[in-house]
């Protein structure tokens, strides 16, 4: 078991409910997978000890607004992204990306005006305007206790399954990995992963793998640009190609045929008609690791339907208990999105150290609604094994982010970004290569 020493900071993520002690437990979760798969390659008699400091993991949790692009401020939620009052209450809409913005105003019959979104949705009730702007493709949700959450249908398929979903495949063969003898310790090295994800999870999965030592391909359609704030934001360390998956698969199946880890962000289903299935894909390259994220989860009636971390904050009662059914609120930083992408990069790291001992295809999942009940219900041990063992613990100040910022130039220009919270002894402390602009990559591997 991995030693950890922890710096807690009081203050750091102030909220009503426990996010900070979520937020340091996803990242322990990480650093302690990180650590033991480093110790697995490298031949340690023990496991690096790792730091979890709660003003570095503050400050990644909130890296996308701590972003600065020449001193350019990021742009994280566009005008039509917010809480709207409904003839009985509240929505939360998503319309970051133009697509979802269409379709919103498409299911509304209104124009790209704030005071005409105002006067639709202030006729029509909470959950009619749910259904009708996801019957259009678009993204709303009605404000929710956390009473109404659990007597929903989708909260019920959710509490019956394990916080972090795991399994084995296929018989593969057991994992074997070239020693580390770099320095610093870097336990993703020689690592392959495809990166099939967007905002904002799965890219902060990613760009951990990649600060790790793996070499990390995001792949994204050509007709779907991802926002170039947050693309920057979580391209650290990373590489970006676009390739249409329809039209060119045996670029995708060369690709495919070198991977380790295929890590996947879209609705669970979406990408199945391209072979992407943890089966399928476990099939043409057996002893893969394949990494599924969603946000609600790959059961249930809602199991098709998008979202993001605002939406799942709205849906699941938090945004209620962080506010009031009056006045709703949010968390001090969107933690389901943080928070799950740590631990899906830690159970990557968990399935590829057990590859190491037992082979085995794997599968790993994880849902924003169902960190949002690990939130709700205190934000225990990830594992539902009783609270992380306290292992070594100091108390400092809060003073603010700065001593975790960074500085680098960039093909983007001068960015200002928060560093990686996931530590320990002997590891890396920065990314290898600032980001690239959407797209800069040809479709291969180094």
């Amino acid at each position: 078991m991995t030693a950890i020493k922890f710096v807690m900071r009081e203050g750091a993520l102030q909220g009503r409910l426990p996010v900070q002690k979520l937020a340091r437990t996803c990242v322990a979760e990480c650093a302690s997978a990180a650590a033991g798969l480093a110790a697995r390659r490298a031949g340690l008699a023990e496991v690096p000890v790792a730091r979890v400091d709660d003003g570095a993991v503050a400050t990644a949790f909130l890296s996308e607004r701590h972003l600065l692009i020449n001193g350019r401020a990021p742009v994280n939620f566009a005008p039509l992204s917010r809480f709207w009052r409904t003839a009985d209450g509240w929505v939360r809409t998503h319309a970051n990306y133009p697509h979802h913005r269409a379709r919103l105003l498409d299911a509304l019959g209104v124009p790209e005006d704030a005071a005409a979104v105002e006067a639709a949705l202030a006729e029509r009730s909470a959950l009619d305007v749910e259904e009708a702007v996801y019957a259009a493709g678009g993204l709303a949700v009605a404000l929710r206790s956390h009473e109404e959450w659990d007597a929903h249908p989708q909260a019920a398929e959710i509490a019956k399954r394990p916080l972090v979903e795991q399994g084995r495949l296929d018989t593969a063969r057991v994992r074997t990995f070239a020693p580390l003898d770099t320095s610093p310790l870097l336990p993703a090295a020689g690592l392959r992963v495809l990166d099939l994800t967007r905002v904002l999870a799965g890219p902060v999965a990613t760009r951990t793998l990649a600060l790790l030592g793996a070499d990390v391909l995001r792949l994204d359609a050509p007709r779907l640009p991802e926002l170039p704030d947050q693309h920057a934001d979580t391209g650290l360390g990373k590489r970006s190609a676009t390739l249409d998956l329809a039209a060119d698969r045996p670029t995708f199946e060369e690709l495919l045929a070198a991977a380790d880890v295929v890590v996947t962000g879209y609705r669970p289903g979406a990408l199945d008609r391209f072979g992407l299935s943890a089966e399928a894909l476990a099939e043409r390259r057996p002893g893969v690791v394949v990494a599924q994220l969603s946000a609600w989860g790959a059961y249930g009636p809602w199991r098709e339907r998008r979202g993001f971390d605002s939406l799942v904050q709205a849906a699941t009662g938090i945004a209620v208990l962080e506010g009031s059914a009056e006045q709703p609120g949010a968390l001090p930083a969107q933690a389901l999105d943080h928070g799950t992408g740590y631990l899906l990069a830690a159970a990557v790291l968990r399935a590829l150290t057990e590859q190491s001992y037992e082979g085995g295809s794997r599968f790993v999942r994880l849902a924003l609604a169902r960190t949002a009940r690990w939130l709700t219900d205190g934000a225990g041990s990830a594992d539902g094994k009783g609270d992380m063992a306290a292992g070594d613990v100091e108390s400092d100040s809060y003073d603010g982010p700065e001593p975790w910022l960074s500085e680098t130039d960039s093909a983007l220009g001068r960015l200002r970004y928060a560093l990686s919270p996931v530590s320990f002894e002997g590891g890396p402390a920065d990314w290898d290569r600032p980001p690239v602009p959407w797209g800069t990559d040809a479709a291969r591997w180094h």
